[in-house]
């Protein structure tokens, strides 16, 4: 059995590392109508980060909280790239969004584990 959770968390992991590349991506890119949006830059970082949060639940059983903090790091870090684009900026809206999604994407991630856990 623990080999299986091992590949598990190992599909997890590269899961996380995939929608941390295209986040970014798609975070440094020239804006354009073309991109997937929600309509509303503060929805978008809360939705990836969402994502991300999810993601990095079942990527990182044991460390949810450093993870969580790792990854409101990472938003902080794309903010400081995007100030270095011709076409983007850096907003501290925007990190405050991120931390909202990770938020409600680990409340998400545990209601699923729970409820997972009780099914018959």
């Amino acid at each position: 059995m623990a080999a299986e959770l091992r590949r598990q968390v190992r599909t997890w992991r590269w899961l996380l590392a995939a929608a941390m590349l295209t986040l970014m991506v798609l975070s440094l890119m020239p804006p354009s109508p073309s991109l997937p949006s929600t309509g509303w830059d503060k929805s978008n970082h809360m939705l990836g980060f969402a994502v991300l949060a999810i993601l990095g639940h079942f990527a990182w059983p044991g460390r949810r909280w450093s993870m969580l903090l790792g990854l409101l790091a990472y938003g902080g870090l794309i903010e400081v790239l995007q100030s270095f684009t011709p076409d983007r900026f850096a907003e501290l809206g925007d990190l405050v969004a991120d931390g909202a999604g990770l938020l409600a994407g680990k409340a998400l991630a545990t209601l699923y584990k729970r409820l997972a856990s009780t099914r018959f």
